[in-house]
């Protein structure tokens, strides 16, 4: 056999591999997806081939997970199952298993695997709390914080007898701290850390930003390049991202409020590709715009998240030079043909 033949086979059996897991990490059984996912995230580090095939398989696995709520996923793991155990192998095997995917799913499946880095994978499997698309959940923590997250959310909790520390790994959430003077209550995301020195406070995380807003007491701002950012008051909202903290803002606590009881998005100046990230996570299919031709549109609205259609729609009644084309319900098009 030739080297080519032998990366081939290679291949063949890590995709095979890769589908299999697919399988497992949507089962029915809640301990059988536990157990799934430990063995996957082994299987995932072992070899940067299985991390590659997982990034070809990633978002499916979100997409599976929410037809389990549907209870649609019994003849997708059906069909991918039959795909290995008819004896075949090789390329014809991959496939059949990548055809059974396509027909389980239809344009939407494969459009999700387009869209999604391998890091949203990772979180979507193995973080401690997460929602689904349109899904909002309510938890109380340890230490009796409580913590709300938005749809498409994830985090990570590191709580121990020093500190407590949320890790938002993407999505958004609002936090109510309990009391603990020996422990300080931390939000982390890669553009800093948010230090809670009073009880209410939100924060959302996109790809190239995340930003805090305070509904009571304040928080103060550590950025990853210098040791002090600014204290945020009740009523203030900044935007955190790489180049570090911006400008502290005044925002409208009884419309943040209301933003979450009823599920609306409140924006006040804020760039149109970052209002098209929040409504991406509301929607079940994608919006794809070029960030760099709509980042001068600014936006102040409020739109309603469970109606990701009517916002769109009201996005293109307020700001006539952005155009929005609905290809199919899974594909969303906006763009500015004639600039900002």
């Amino acid at each position: 056999m030739t080297m080519r033949a032998r990366d081939t086979a290679s291949d063949d059996a890590i995709a095979e591999q890769a589908a299999r897991w697919v399988v497992a990490l949507t089962a029915d059984d809640a301990a059988a997806r536990e157990k799934a996912r430990i063995g996957f995230e082994r299987w995932r580090q072992a070899d940067r081939r299985h991390a590659e095939a997982a990034a070809r398989m990633e978002h499916l696995v979100e997409q599976m997970q929410r037809m389990r709520a549907d209870g649609t996923t019994r003849p997708a793991r059906a069909a991918l199952s039959a795909a290995f155990t008819d004896g075949r192998r090789g390329r014809a095997r991959r496939m059949g298993a990548a055809l059974a995917l396509v027909l389980a799913f239809g344009l939407p499946g494969w459009l999700a695997v387009q869209a999604y880095p391998l890091s949203y994978l990772t979180a979507a499997l193995t973080a401690d709390a997460r929602t689904g698309t349109g899904e909002w959940a309510t938890r109380t923590l340890a230490d009796d914080t409580r913590l709300t997250l938005g749809s498409g959310s994830a985090v990570d909790l590191r709580f121990d007898e020093s500190r407590r520390t949320v890790e938002l790994l993407r999505g958004e959430i609002l936090v109510d701290v309990a009391p603990d003077a020996a422990r300080p209550f931390m939000v982390e995301t890669p553009h800093g850390r948010m230090r809670a020195l009073g009880t209410r406070f939100a924060v959302v995380r996109e790809a190239d930003v995340t930003v805090l807003t305070v509904l009571e007491s304040k928080v103060a701002v550590e950025p990853p390049s210098s040791p002090a950012g600014p204290i945020v008051q009740a009523g203030q909202r900044v935007r955190l991202t790489a180049a570090g903290p911006g400008p502290v803002t005044a925002v409208d606590v009884r419309s943040v409020e209301g933003a979450w009881r009823f599920r609306q998005l409140v924006v006040q100046g804020e760039p149109l590709p970052d209002v098209l990230d929040r409504l991406s996570r509301h929607r079940r299919g994608l919006i794809r715009y070029d960030r760099a031709a709509l980042e001068a549109i600014k936006v102040s609205a409020v739109l309603p998240l469970d109606d990701t259609d009517r916002a769109l729609s009201l996005l293109a009644a307020s700001f006539p030079a952005i155009r929005v084309r609905t290809l199919t319900p899974w594909l969303v098009l906006v763009d500015a043909p004639g600039g900002p």
